[in-house]
C-alpha cells in the first residue's frame, strides 16, 4: 500500500530532472552565459570604459527611472484594478477582466505604434495635453505610460488571487471592533496583499526596464533624454560590436537578477511568516 501511495504521475526523478535541466539550459543557461563569452573578448578596462560612457550612463537613467516611476504607478493601479475585479459585480466585469491580459497578448510594435499616435500632439490624448503645454510623445512621460501599460497586469494578477483567497472575517471583525474602512484597509487588508505588492512590482520593474518595442516608437530616442538602453545595445548590435552590446546587457542582467532576487526574499520571508502564524495557531 505504502508503495502505490508513493507512486508519481510524472516519470521519476531522474527524466525528470534530466529533461527540467536540458530545457533550462537551453532556454536560459546558454542564451545567458553567451553575453558573458562575448564580454570576455573585453579587457575589465574596456568594459568599464563601455558601460560608462556619457551615452550609455545617459541612457541608463532613461530606462531606470522611468522604469521605477511606471513601477510605483502600476502598484498603486494594479492594486485598485485588483480591488475591483474581486469585490464588486458589475456588467463586462469578465470583459475587464480579460482585458488585463491585452499587453500580454498584444504585439509590442503595434502597442508602440497605438500608443504613440494617440499621445502625439495631434493624437487624441496628446491633443488635449497639448493644449495646456504637456507634451507626452517623444518624451520620458511617453516611455512611462508606454511601460505602464505593459508592466500593469503583472501587478493585478500577483494581487488578485490574494485578495480572493482573503478571508472576510477580518475585515468583519474590524468592523465590530469599530475600525473604518480605511483603517480596516491599511492594517488588515494590505498587510496580507503587501508581499504580491512587491513580487508585483519587481516583476512590473524587470519588463519595463528590458522593454523596447513598445517604448521604441513613443521615446523618440534623443540621445541624453530620451534615448533608452535596449536601443544603445540594438545600436552597438547593428554596428556589429558584439562585446559592447554584451557589456551593456550584463549591466541589465545584473539589475534584473538583482530585482528578482528581492522578489524572492519577499516571497521566502512571507511563506516563514505565515508558517510561523499557523504553527502559532
Amino acid at each position: 500500500m505504502m508503495k502505490k501511495a508513493n507512486r508519481r504521475v510524472i516519470p521519476g526523478f531522474g527524466l525528470s530532472m534530466g529533461v527540467t535541466l536540458t530545457l533550462l539550459s537551453v532556454v536560459v543557461i546558454i542564451p545567458l552565459a553567451s553575453l558573458a563569452i562575448f564580454a570576455a573578448n573585453m579587457s575589465f578596462g574596456d568594459v568599464i570604459e563601455t558601460i560608462t560612457r556619457k551615452r550609455v550612463l545617459a541612457s541608463f537613467e532613461v530606462s531606470f527611472i522611468t522604469a521605477l516611476i511606471a513601477s510605483l504607478i502600476n502598484a498603486v493601479m494594479g492594486v485598485i484594478l485588483a480591488w475591483v475585479l474581486v469585490r464588486y459585480d458589475f456588467p463586462l466585469k469578465r470583459l475587464l477582466d480579460g482585458m488585463i491580459e491585452l499587453p500580454f497578448a498584444l504585439p509590442t510594435a503595434v502597442a508602440g505604434i497605438s500608443l504613440t499616435s494617440l499621445t502625439a500632439d495631434k493624437g487624441l490624448i496628446g491633443g488635449f495635453f497639448a493644449k495646456f503645454g504637456v507634451k507626452i510623445a517623444y518624451t520620458r512621460i511617453g516611455i512611462t505610460v508606454a511601460m505602464v501599460f505593459i508592466g500593469i497586469p503583472f501587478v493585478v494578477r500577483a494581487v488578485q488571487p490574494v485578495l480572493e483567497k482573503l478571508d472576510s472575517s477580518y475585515e468583519e471583525a474590524a468592523a465590530v471592533l469599530g475600525a473604518s474602512r480605511r483603517r480596516t484597509f491599511w492594517k488588515v487588508i494590505f498587510p496580507e496583499i503587501m508581499p504580491a505588492v512587491f513580487t508585483g512590482f519587481g516583476l512590473a520593474f524587470g519588463r519595463c526596464l528590458g522593454e523596447y518595442g513598445s517604448v521604441v516608437f513613443i521615446a523618440g530616442n534623443q540621445p541624453f533624454e530620451t534615448e533608452i538602453t535596449p536601443l544603445i545595445i540594438m545600436s552597438e548590435l547593428q554596428e556589429y560590436d558584439y562585446a559592447s552590446a554584451s557589456a551593456i546587457a550584463l549591466v541589465m542582467l545584473a539589475a534584473s537578477f538583482l530585482i528578482l532576487f528581492l522578489v524572492n526574499l519577499i516571497q521566502i520571508r512571507n511563506s516563514k511568516i505565515l508558517k510561523g502564524g499557523g504553527s502559532g495557531a
